[in-house]
């Protein structure tokens, strides 16, 4: 099989664009979910409109690309963090965090499915976070995080007859908007971050999809159900944010 067509949530912008462009490089058909449609875009790229913390909005979605795509790729890589102390968390943070990262992506996976089946191959990819690991302020995200690399290893299982191989992508502290959005960017804090990660520099999202290339290469099928950390060695000790 030469023909890929990819799949990924958040495709426009951040890590997400980063590896859209990319895969569009090597030829693939390439479909971002997104809230927005980005002005910018390659003309290339296939943009669909919706939100992931819609149920519904999601199985529109997913029932839309089905029927019109055989999809083989499939990153799950849409996130947001939702940032509080314990004392001001709240179920809805978990549930909402739960929809957007894990829910959506068992939708969508779900309506692709039958295409990789039937093919006997497919790429499953999470971004993931090395906050799985535990970091302040992160109770809703640090859980849904690591609840990927749990749900991650299960669909490894499931799915390894079928030639479809499923991993996460574990990023660090990376120039990302979301990034920017809890350390201002060139501030002070930023600098002593970046200081304190052993490799001495944060992460750029190229750093992210060098990562997701690796997997989504179809010769790269005896790995599955792995969690590879890229976090500048964050994730050897401890980090406060």
């Amino acid at each position: 099989m030469t023909d890929y067509t990819a799949v990924i949530t958040g495709g426009s912008q951040g890590i997400g664009r980063d590896l859209a462009e990319r895969l569009l490089d090597k030829g693939y058909t390439v479909i971002s979910i997104a809230r927005g449609v980005a002005d910018d875009a390659p003309s290339e790229l296939i943009q669909i409109s919706a939100d992931l913390l819609d149920e519904d909005a999601v199985s529109v979605a997913a029932r839309e690309i089905a029927a019109n795509h055989e999809v083989s790729h499939f990153v799950q890589n849409a996130g947001l963090i939702w940032p509080n102390l314990l004392e001001d968390a709240k179920p809805g943070d978990i549930t909402g965090l739960a929809q957007l990262h894990l829910g959506s992506a068992l939708t969508l996976l779900q309506a692709f499915l039958p295409a990789m089946k039937a093919r006997q191959f497919g790429r499953v990819l999470f971004n993931g976070s090395r906050a799985a690991l535990g970091v302040p302020t992160r109770t809703a995200y640090s859980a849904s995080k690591a609840g990927m690399i749990g749900m991650a290893r299960t669909w490894a299982l499931e799915l390894a007859p079928h030639g479809i191989t499923v991993n996460v992508v574990a990023p660090g502290p990376v120039q990302t908007d979301n990034f920017w959005g809890i350390i201002p960017k060139g501030s002070e804090r930023e600098e002593k971050l970046a200081a304190a990660l052993p490799v001495g520099r944060l992460g750029t999202v190229r750093d992210v999809s060098n990562a997701f290339l690796y997997f989504c290469d179809p010769e790269n099928g005896f790995v599955t159900g792995q969690t590879l950390y890229v976090c500048g060695g964050a994730s050897i000790g401890t980090l406060s944010l």
